[in-house]
């Protein structure tokens, strides 16, 4: 029997077009399913690496830079401003610090403590607080700064990097940041990392 040729050529070509279809189809469900798969595996990667993050080893994009330049007024005399100018040739801690703050009340005898041992120089920096509650804590727990100035509205934490109280910076001869702390400060943290690192700095000419 005779097949006409036209009609043989529109079967073929209806036959390929569902193949086709159905290749897409078929390619469209695994990426659908291999998707949400991909992006699943990374999540769980992502959030394995940060179970061996320590969360004080926040890494700052002012290491071995300048710090900041600011004019705040002081705690305990707010008619006077302080900046950090003033430290040009000594090496020295900026402390951020808050009455409101239940780690710096965990942290704030290790500063007593470094305070009394008379090795650096401690500036408070005193980050959204109300001035009468800060100097009444400073009485209640110790005041181990040289002085203490009030960041009202935060606006210098923002330049300094501040993502929380307390965090501690250590600032060089040069005034150039060289390290930076985040959480409170033990005996550990004191020890073992800031005063060599203070011993150090105060060495170097």
């Amino acid at each position: 029997m005779s097949v006409d040729p036209t009609q043989s050529s529109s079967v073929a070509a209806a036959d390929a077009a569902d193949a086709t279809i159905g290749g897409v189809s078929s390619a469209k469900r695994a990426w659908q399913f291999f998707l949400p798969l991909a992006i699943f595996v990374t999540l769980v990667w992502f959030l394995y690496q940060g179970l061996f993050l320590n969360p004080r080893e926040v890494p700052s994009a002012l290491i071995n830079k300048p710090a900041p330049a600011f004019s705040l007024a002081k705690l305990h005399a707010p008619d006077q401003k302080f900046s950090p100018a003033e430290m040009q040739g000594k090496v020295w801690l900026l402390n951020v610090w808050g009455s409101w703050c239940a780690s710096c009340r965990y942290e704030h005898p290790f500063l007593n403590d470094l305070a009394k041992q008379q090795v650096v120089p401690v500036v408070g920096f005193n980050w959204k607080d109300d001035p009468a509650a800060a100097k009444s804590w400073l009485v209640k727990y110790g005041d181990p700064y040289q002085l203490s100035v009030s960041d009202l509205d935060g606006r210098v934490a923002i330049d300094w990097g501040v993502y929380g109280a307390p965090e501690t910076f250590v600032i060089d001869k040069a005034g150039m940041i060289r390290y930076k702390h985040t959480g409170p400060i033990d005996a550990k943290v004191l020890n073992e990392t800031l005063l060599p690192l203070i011993r150090d700095l105060k060495k170097a000419s």
